[in-house]
Protein backbone atom coordinates (compact mmCIF):
# COMPACT_ATOMS: atom_id res chain seq x y z
CA UNK A 1 0.00 0.00 0.00
CA UNK A 2 1.18 3.30 -1.01
CA UNK A 3 2.23 6.16 1.60
CA UNK A 4 -0.63 8.68 -0.14
CA UNK A 5 -3.29 5.89 0.40
CA UNK A 6 -1.92 5.66 3.89
CA UNK A 7 -2.19 9.20 4.14
CA UNK A 8 -5.13 9.53 2.80
CA UNK A 9 -6.99 6.60 4.75
CA UNK A 10 -5.50 8.21 7.57
CA UNK A 11 -7.05 12.11 6.85
CA UNK A 12 -10.91 9.92 6.67
CA UNK A 13 -9.83 8.45 9.74
CA UNK A 14 -8.83 11.21 11.31
CA UNK A 15 -11.64 13.76 10.29
CA UNK A 16 -14.34 11.31 11.01
CA UNK A 17 -13.09 11.24 14.92
CA UNK A 18 -12.93 15.48 14.93
CA UNK A 19 -15.96 15.49 13.60
CA UNK A 20 -17.58 13.06 16.08
CA UNK A 21 -15.88 14.86 19.20
CA UNK A 22 -16.77 18.68 17.91
CA UNK A 23 -20.59 17.13 17.18
CA UNK A 24 -20.71 15.56 20.87
CA UNK A 25 -19.20 18.50 22.89
CA UNK A 26 -21.38 21.13 20.85
CA UNK A 27 -24.49 18.92 21.21
CA UNK A 28 -24.14 18.91 24.97
CA UNK A 29 -22.62 22.55 25.71
CA UNK A 30 -26.19 23.79 23.76
CA UNK A 31 -28.24 21.31 25.25
CA UNK A 32 -26.83 21.51 29.01
CA UNK A 33 -25.45 24.60 29.20
CA UNK A 34 -27.11 27.22 26.53
CA UNK A 35 -30.63 26.09 26.30
CA UNK A 36 -33.82 27.03 27.49
CA UNK A 37 -36.33 24.34 28.52
CA UNK A 38 -39.27 24.70 26.38
CA UNK A 39 -42.71 22.78 26.74
CA UNK A 40 -45.15 21.02 23.63
CA UNK A 41 -47.56 24.11 22.81
CA UNK A 42 -51.04 23.53 21.50
CA UNK A 43 -50.03 25.74 18.60
CA UNK A 44 -50.70 24.58 15.04
CA UNK A 45 -47.38 23.81 13.23
CA UNK A 46 -46.21 23.48 9.86
CA UNK A 47 -42.74 21.28 9.46
CA UNK A 48 -41.00 22.18 6.38
CA UNK A 49 -38.10 19.44 5.54
CA UNK A 50 -35.49 19.18 2.43
CA UNK A 51 -35.58 15.88 2.05
CA UNK A 52 -37.30 12.74 3.43
CA UNK A 53 -36.13 11.49 6.91
CA UNK A 54 -35.30 15.52 7.89
CA UNK A 55 -38.57 16.07 9.97
CA UNK A 56 -38.21 12.68 11.84
CA UNK A 57 -34.29 13.51 12.40
CA UNK A 58 -34.96 17.17 13.91
CA UNK A 59 -38.52 16.98 15.38
CA UNK A 60 -40.17 13.37 14.75
CA UNK A 61 -40.93 13.90 18.92
CA UNK A 62 -41.90 17.68 18.44
CA UNK A 63 -44.33 16.04 15.90
CA UNK A 64 -45.36 12.88 17.51
CA UNK A 65 -45.70 15.10 20.93
CA UNK A 66 -47.95 17.95 19.36
CA UNK A 67 -50.25 14.75 17.08
CA UNK A 68 -50.54 13.36 21.11
CA UNK A 69 -52.72 16.40 21.80
CA UNK A 70 -54.43 16.32 18.92
CA UNK A 71 -52.75 19.73 17.82
CA UNK A 72 -52.57 19.76 13.53
CA UNK A 73 -49.57 19.12 12.27
CA UNK A 74 -48.69 19.50 8.71
CA UNK A 75 -45.57 18.55 6.73
CA UNK A 76 -43.92 19.61 3.58
CA UNK A 77 -40.86 18.23 1.89
CA UNK A 78 -39.48 20.48 -0.86
CA UNK A 79 -36.90 18.02 -2.58
CA UNK A 80 -37.57 14.23 -4.00
CA UNK A 81 -34.37 12.88 -2.27
CA UNK A 82 -32.86 11.06 -5.52
CA UNK A 83 -29.66 11.27 -4.49
CA UNK A 84 -29.66 9.94 -1.48
CA UNK A 85 -29.22 6.21 -2.91
CA UNK A 86 -28.04 2.88 -1.69
CA UNK A 87 -26.75 0.59 -4.36
CA UNK A 88 -29.37 -1.54 -3.58
CA UNK A 89 -32.12 0.92 -4.87
CA UNK A 90 -32.52 1.33 -8.28
CA UNK A 91 -32.47 4.86 -9.73
CA UNK A 92 -35.87 4.95 -11.15
CA UNK A 93 -37.24 3.46 -7.67
CA UNK A 94 -35.31 5.85 -5.19
CA UNK A 95 -38.12 8.85 -5.61
CA UNK A 96 -40.81 6.46 -4.62
CA UNK A 97 -39.24 4.10 -2.25
CA UNK A 98 -38.36 7.44 0.17
CA UNK A 99 -41.92 8.86 -0.48
CA UNK A 100 -43.26 5.70 1.13
CA UNK A 101 -40.62 6.09 3.99
CA UNK A 102 -41.69 9.08 4.70
CA UNK A 103 -45.31 8.15 4.96
CA UNK A 104 -44.95 5.52 7.05
CA UNK A 105 -42.85 7.34 9.41
CA UNK A 106 -45.25 10.07 9.88
CA UNK A 107 -48.25 7.80 10.54
CA UNK A 108 -46.00 6.16 13.10
CA UNK A 109 -45.89 9.83 14.30
CA UNK A 110 -49.79 10.56 13.71
CA UNK A 111 -49.75 12.61 10.57
CA UNK A 112 -52.55 11.65 8.12
CA UNK A 113 -51.13 11.31 4.42
CA UNK A 114 -54.04 14.31 3.62
CA UNK A 115 -51.63 16.36 6.17
CA UNK A 116 -48.39 15.87 4.30
CA UNK A 117 -47.47 17.75 1.14
CA UNK A 118 -44.12 16.57 -1.84
CA UNK A 119 -42.94 19.53 -3.98
CA UNK A 120 -40.45 17.08 -6.18
CA UNK A 121 -37.89 19.26 -6.26
CA UNK A 122 -34.52 18.08 -7.58
CA UNK A 123 -32.38 16.63 -5.06
CA UNK A 124 -29.29 19.23 -4.51
CA UNK A 125 -30.87 22.27 -6.76
CA UNK A 126 -32.59 24.34 -3.86
CA UNK A 127 -29.46 26.95 -4.03
CA UNK A 128 -28.93 27.09 -7.91
CA UNK A 129 -32.66 27.61 -8.61
CA UNK A 130 -33.34 30.00 -11.67
CA UNK A 131 -35.02 33.08 -10.39
CA UNK A 132 -38.13 32.18 -12.14
CA UNK A 133 -38.13 28.61 -10.39
CA UNK A 134 -37.48 29.97 -6.84
CA UNK A 135 -39.97 32.28 -7.28
CA UNK A 136 -42.41 29.46 -8.06
CA UNK A 137 -41.72 27.60 -5.59
CA UNK A 138 -41.92 30.69 -2.99
CA UNK A 139 -45.45 31.16 -4.14
CA UNK A 140 -45.73 27.05 -3.51
CA UNK A 141 -44.81 27.73 -0.24
CA UNK A 142 -46.90 30.85 0.98
CA UNK A 143 -50.02 29.39 -0.49
CA UNK A 144 -49.27 26.46 1.17
CA UNK A 145 -49.00 28.79 4.51
CA UNK A 146 -51.39 31.09 3.34
CA UNK A 147 -54.08 27.47 3.34
CA UNK A 148 -53.29 26.28 6.78
CA UNK A 149 -52.32 29.35 8.59
CA UNK A 150 -49.72 27.65 11.27
CA UNK A 151 -48.75 29.46 14.51
CA UNK A 152 -45.61 27.56 14.41
CA UNK A 153 -43.02 26.80 11.86
CA UNK A 154 -40.01 24.66 11.97
CA UNK A 155 -37.43 24.83 9.36
CA UNK A 156 -33.98 23.72 8.99
CA UNK A 157 -31.56 26.11 10.45
CA UNK A 158 -29.68 28.45 8.46
CA UNK A 159 -26.38 27.41 8.73
CA UNK A 160 -27.26 23.65 8.90
CA UNK A 161 -23.84 22.57 6.75
CA UNK A 162 -25.82 21.26 3.20
CA UNK A 163 -26.92 23.43 0.69
CA UNK A 164 -30.52 22.27 0.38
CA UNK A 165 -31.22 22.36 4.14
CA UNK A 166 -29.72 26.42 4.44
CA UNK A 167 -31.78 27.02 1.04
CA UNK A 168 -34.77 25.58 2.27
CA UNK A 169 -34.65 28.31 5.16
CA UNK A 170 -34.22 31.21 3.21
CA UNK A 171 -36.94 29.97 0.67
CA UNK A 172 -39.65 29.74 4.06
CA UNK A 173 -38.23 32.73 5.46
CA UNK A 174 -39.18 34.60 1.79
CA UNK A 175 -42.62 32.61 2.13
CA UNK A 176 -43.34 34.05 5.24
CA UNK A 177 -42.92 37.18 4.25
CA UNK A 178 -44.93 36.91 0.88
CA UNK A 179 -48.16 35.22 3.14
CA UNK A 180 -47.94 38.18 6.03
CA UNK A 181 -49.16 35.36 8.40
CA UNK A 182 -47.35 36.06 12.07
CA UNK A 183 -45.70 32.35 13.15
CA UNK A 184 -43.37 31.49 15.53
CA UNK A 185 -40.38 30.27 13.68
CA UNK A 186 -38.11 27.06 14.93
CA UNK A 187 -34.95 25.98 13.56
CA UNK A 188 -33.94 22.52 13.97
CA UNK A 189 -30.23 21.57 13.09
CA UNK A 190 -30.02 18.43 11.04
CA UNK A 191 -25.76 18.41 10.53
CA UNK A 192 -24.95 21.96 11.84
CA UNK A 193 -23.01 20.20 15.02
CA UNK A 194 -21.39 17.71 12.35
CA UNK A 195 -18.64 19.62 10.94
CA UNK A 196 -14.39 19.39 11.61
CA UNK A 197 -12.92 22.13 14.17
CA UNK A 198 -10.61 22.31 11.12
CA UNK A 199 -13.54 24.25 9.17
CA UNK A 200 -15.57 25.46 12.06
CA UNK A 201 -17.23 28.42 10.84
CA UNK A 202 -20.26 28.81 14.22
CA UNK A 203 -20.43 31.84 15.03
CA UNK A 204 -22.12 32.39 19.02
CA UNK A 205 -25.30 34.46 17.31
CA UNK A 206 -25.53 31.40 15.11
CA UNK A 207 -26.86 29.33 18.09
CA UNK A 208 -28.49 32.11 20.25
CA UNK A 209 -31.98 31.42 21.54
CA UNK A 210 -30.91 27.80 22.02
CA UNK A 211 -34.42 25.60 23.45
CA UNK A 212 -34.25 22.04 24.66
CA UNK A 213 -37.72 20.03 24.10
CA UNK A 214 -38.34 17.05 26.25
CA UNK A 215 -39.48 14.23 23.90
CA UNK A 216 -39.08 11.31 26.41
CA UNK A 217 -42.50 10.04 26.42
CA UNK A 218 -42.72 10.16 22.64
CA UNK A 219 -39.22 8.25 22.19
CA UNK A 220 -40.26 5.36 21.10
CA UNK A 221 -42.06 6.55 18.59
CA UNK A 222 -39.49 8.38 17.21
CA UNK A 223 -37.02 5.83 17.45
CA UNK A 224 -39.60 3.91 15.28
CA UNK A 225 -40.26 6.44 12.27
CA UNK A 226 -36.24 6.89 12.20
CA UNK A 227 -35.88 3.18 11.75
CA UNK A 228 -38.05 3.17 8.64
CA UNK A 229 -36.04 5.07 6.57
CA UNK A 230 -34.25 2.05 5.78
CA UNK A 231 -33.01 3.90 2.25
CA UNK A 232 -31.15 6.05 4.19
CA UNK A 233 -29.97 4.73 8.10
CA UNK A 234 -27.37 2.37 7.09
CA UNK A 235 -25.43 5.17 5.17
CA UNK A 236 -25.66 7.51 8.55
CA UNK A 237 -22.81 6.93 11.00
CA UNK A 238 -23.84 5.38 14.81
CA UNK A 239 -22.22 8.61 15.79
CA UNK A 240 -24.34 10.96 13.59
CA UNK A 241 -27.67 8.85 14.65
CA UNK A 242 -26.86 9.05 18.37
CA UNK A 243 -27.98 12.98 18.84
CA UNK A 244 -31.29 12.09 17.30
CA UNK A 245 -32.01 9.22 19.80
CA UNK A 246 -31.72 11.49 22.44
CA UNK A 247 -34.59 12.36 24.77
CA UNK A 248 -34.23 16.04 23.72
CA UNK A 249 -34.85 17.74 20.52
CA UNK A 250 -32.74 21.25 20.32
CA UNK A 251 -34.38 23.85 18.41
CA UNK A 252 -33.30 27.77 17.63
CA UNK A 253 -36.17 30.92 17.98
CA UNK A 254 -34.58 34.35 16.76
Amino acid sequence: MGSKLILGRLRVIVGYHLRNITAKILFLWILYGKSQPLAVSRKSAMVFSPHPDDETLGCGGTIALKRKLGVPVKVVFLTDGRYGRPEWIKPEEIIDVRKQEAGTALTILGVAPSETHFLKQIDGDLETLSDEQRQFLIEQLSQLLQSFMPEEVYVTHRKDQNTDHEATYKLVQAAIAKSGIQVDLFQYPIWMFWQSPLSFNLKLKDIAGAYKLSIDSVQDKKNQAIETYQSQIPGLTRSFLRRFLSPYEIFFKY
